[in-house]
């Protein structure tokens, strides 16, 4: 039983370099912005960063696991809600029964109780679908989105379809979150522990385990391994950075809404996946990026702009067959950085 390791065919960038290079050119953005007096674009790669964790902890589910969850942006938004949620009750108990609960706008504190209410609804809800393969698999995860979605939309106390604000700025520390740059780095930091964890992890014997049970489950399991925990696994660890997607997307906007967990959101997820490539560890961050630009650029332009958008994607998807990060490792092997 083989398995082609992750990012082998391109020979001198390790994960490692390329996370840093990653890391880098982001955290080159806000000093960029400053010196051509365009503060917008601060806030512009805040969410490009945001929906770039979102799509690498989704491409553990598509690209390694060889799972196509369409409930992804759900996770995403039930992350943000648990951290809004917990800053409008900071000054009272949530909850008094079973165990109390305080309220709280403290980031380390609300940040993990998000993580972890995620990585248990995808487990819960992981149990059951992976009782299904295939089309069927897409179609529960699919009404699982739809399910939390119009759970939020039908509490009216949090907003309802309107959404719920978070009035005040979160903190970290005892310190309060309000200035954007500080908020930008706080995300870019994330989205770098992101990329190391999700590295080591397809990595490591699970990561093999997991590709190997996308090629040949038959195969994984006459080898005495049960390939369905392996995914339950990858399902939950997918759902706990999808809640840290959701937190990070309420520190940046100071907003969350039941439009963050429609289905047209899952499916914007698996299309910058696709985009940026599901085999390397970076590509998902390159598929977020062109996606989110191409968006927001032709949004300006005009009023067609979804039926251009949308050309424009299937044309990439066509003849880059493996994404962005398929073309730097050709371009690599041509003459870039890793020509002997």
């Amino acid at each position: 039983m083989t398995t082609q390791p992750v990012e082998s065919t391109l020979p001198r960038w390790s994960p490692w370099s390329a996370i840093g290079v990653t890391g880098l050119l982001l955290a080159l953005i806000p000093p960029i912005a400053q010196a051509l007096d365009q503060p917008f674009l601060i806030r512009v790669f805040a969410r490009v960063i945001v929906f770039a964790v979102a799509a690498v902890s989704l491409n553990i589910l598509l690209g390694h696991a060889g799972l196509i969850s369409v409930m992804h942006a759900a996770l995403v938004g039930l992350g943000g809600y648990a951290v809004a949620i917990l800053a409008m009750h900071a000054d009272e108990a949530l909850i008094t029964w079973p165990v109390s609960l305080q309220g709280t706008r403290e980031l380390l504190i609300a940040g993990p109780l998000a993580v972890l209410v995620t990585a248990l609804a995808s487990a819960l809800l992981g149990l059951v679908a992976l009782r299904t393969r295939g089309a069927y698999f897409i179609m529960i995860t699919l009404a699982f989105n739809q399910m939390l979605y119009y759970l939020f939309i039908s509490l009216d106390k949090y907003g309802g379809d309107e959404g719920l604000q978070v009035t005040a700025p979160l903190r970290a520390g005892g310190s309060e979150l309000s200035n954007r740059t500080a908020i930008y780095y706080t995300c870019l930091v994330a989205l770098v522990g992101t990329l190391v964890v999700v590295s080591r992890l397809v990595r490591s014997r699970f990561g093999m385990v997991m590709r190997a049970a996308a090629g040949n489950e038959r195969r994984v399991a006459s080898v005495g391994i049960a390939p369905t925990r392996y995914q339950l696994a990858a399902m939950t660890i997918a759902g706990a950075f999808a809640g840290l997607a959701g937190v990070l997307l309420v520190l940046s906007q100071q907003f969350v809404s039941p439009a963050d967990m429609a289905w047209t959101r899952s499916g914007e997820l698996i299309v910058m996946v696709v985009l940026g490539g599901t085999v390397t560890i970076w590509g998902p961050v390159a598929g977020a990026a062109v996606f989110l630009s191409l968006e927001l650029g032709l949004s300006s332009l005009s009023i067609h702009c979804q039926l251009v958008f949308g050309a424009l994607i299937i044309l990439m998807v066509m003849f880059l067959r493996s994404g962005l990060s398929g073309l730097v490792q050709k371009l690599a092997r041509h003459g870039g950085p890793g020509r002997g």
